[in-house]
């Protein structure tokens, strides 16, 4: 009798499949088991309440269906949580299980299959029931290339995927900063993949839209207690492009579990396209809390750290296309020209191949040239920070950081506040309320006033224009 439960079982699992999809199958019907079939009732169990309460919310009728469609007795669905003990009893998972085909990519390295690689790229890792953002096989540690000033942050990053489960907790939470193309997104998924290979070591990677996501969803469907218990009890929770993260309510949650997590001993990871203290609509304890990880600065590729990137890029594509070639007086050229971010240099390479592959003619100095037009952009000038304007005007001024952040209003002071925070607002993009509590807790008003009451002084006052003249280059060498 068992056996024919479990033939029926196999069929409803293949109806559910064609149903509804290979990749919503996946997510939520993987780990699904078969019970029992008894008076009427099939009982089925899964890992977590998180995916009892989201089948039961969205496919319950689906699923009885399919078992009616089967098994004619059947009038009813039951859905009951695994125990641990039921758990460790569970067979491993098939091959066709994002998690499994997951651990299996990293141990492909740049020279593999072409063709296997493609078919796995982007595999999102589920963990229970909470879908993981995709993960994409090339992003991995074998394939990044360290330089002086990505060096820190892929050491660190290093250090979090290699910890065991129960390793004391180094940098927590670890936070990544840097603008877009510098590699945030490789390192944190080179993370992702080589800690899901680590046993006994729940891993989770999300982009902050996808946690947003989650948590609206789980609210919509009343789940939310499942969903925060779920995230709470993974050992490594990795978090992309925090500064997209909106809402009050999601940051207050997620404010929540970063304290949680941090608090048991669980390590977080972040990236964002600033510092934290420059994430101007996060909540200041949020803020708080991530300053007080270790907060790691991605900087400018330089030249030779372009030119091995490109190496690096041009010894894949040669796997697929061993006829590719661009002579080395090529590859300097595009790495001192597009200096933009790592995406552009990418996209350079793939024009040579595009031309190659389309026109039959080799690759040139001249012809470089000329396809690389759009992509040497004029240098951006230096990104101005708050921080650095308050210490350069203070040794300017013969005053200290504490004079400028204080509430003193003695002249010799409080002209060089002014000036400050007419720097932050011409050199920033900081709003005037963030210029305000950067400056002491005050009230935008107060920066509107300085800002104003500069700019009239410089129009009448030569000395002073010359002065501030001088801060800017100064701020901006």
């Amino acid at each position: 009798m068992i056996s024919t439960n479990q033939d029926q079982w196999s069929r409803v699992k293949g109806r559910l499949r064609a149903e509804v999809g290979e990749d919503v199958f996946s997510s939520w019907f993987a780990r699904m088991d078969l019970e029992d079939v008894a008076h009427e009732t099939a009982r089925m169990s899964v890992p977590t309440r998180f995916l009892k309460s989201w089948i039961q919310s969205h496919y319950a009728e689906r699923v009885l269906a399919c078992w009616q469609a089967e098994h004619a007795s059947v009038q009813r669905v039951e859905l009951l949580v695994r125990s641990a003990a039921t758990r460790q009893a569970v067979p491993k998972q098939k091959p066709s299980d994002p998690l499994a085909a997951a651990r299996e990519v990293p141990a492909q390295k740049n020279g593999s299959n072409g063709a296997h690689q493609a078919a796995v790229s982007h595999i999102a890792v589920p963990i229970d029931g909470i879908g993981g953002s995709p993960l994409d096989a090339r992003l991995t540690f074998e394939s990044f290339i360290v330089g002086r000033s990505n060096s820190l942050a892929h050491a660190a990053a290093k250090q979090v995927a290699s910890a065991r489960s129960g390793d004391p907790v180094m940098f927590n939470p670890f936070y990544i900063h840097a603008p877009v193309g510098l590699g945030k997104t490789h390192l944190l998924q080179a993370i992702a993949w080589a800690g899901n290979a680590v046993p006994q070591r729940r891993m989770l990677y999300l982009t902050a839209e996808k946690f947003m996501f989650g948590f609206v969803s789980a609210l919509r469907t009343q789940t939310a207690l499942a969903f925060k218990e779920t995230l709470r009890g993974i050992d490594v929770l990795i978090i992309d492009d925090l500064q997209f993260l909106q809402g009050k309510q999601t940051q207050a949650e997620f404010c929540h579990t970063l304290n949680s997590l941090i608090d048991s001993g669980r390590q977080v990871v972040i990236a964002a396209d600033r510092a934290p203290t420059d994430l101007e609509t996060l909540d200041d304890r949020v803020r708080s809390r991530l300053a007080g990880g270790l907060v790691v600065e991605m900087g400018a590729l330089g030249e030779e750290l372009r030119l091995e990137i490109l190496q690096a890029r041009l010894g894949m594509a040669r796997s697929h296309h061993p006829a590719f070639d661009v002579p080395g007086p090529v590859l300097a050229y595009i790495a001192k020209t597009v200096t933009h971010n790592g995406r552009d240099l990418e996209g350079a390479l793939n024009r040579l191949l595009a031309h190659s592959k389309l026109t039959g003619q080799p690759i040139t100095l001249e012809l470089a040239e000329h396809e690389m037009r759009d992509f040497v952009r004029p240098q951006d000038p230096k990104r101005v920070k708050i921080e650095d304007i308050q210490r350069i005007v203070a040794r300017q001024y013969n005053v200290s950081r504490a004079d400028l952040l204080s509430s003193r209003r003695t002249a010799n002071v409080v002209l060089p506040r002014q000036v400050a925070m007419y720097l932050a607002k011409t050199l920033t993009l900081r709003s005037l309320p963030e210029i305000g509590r950067r400056f002491g807790g005050r009230d935008h008003t107060t920066v509107l006033h300085a800002v104003r009451k500069i700019e009239g002084l410089i129009g009448n006052d030569g000395s002073l224009a010359g002065e501030v003249e001088q801060l800017k280059r100064l701020l901006q060498e």
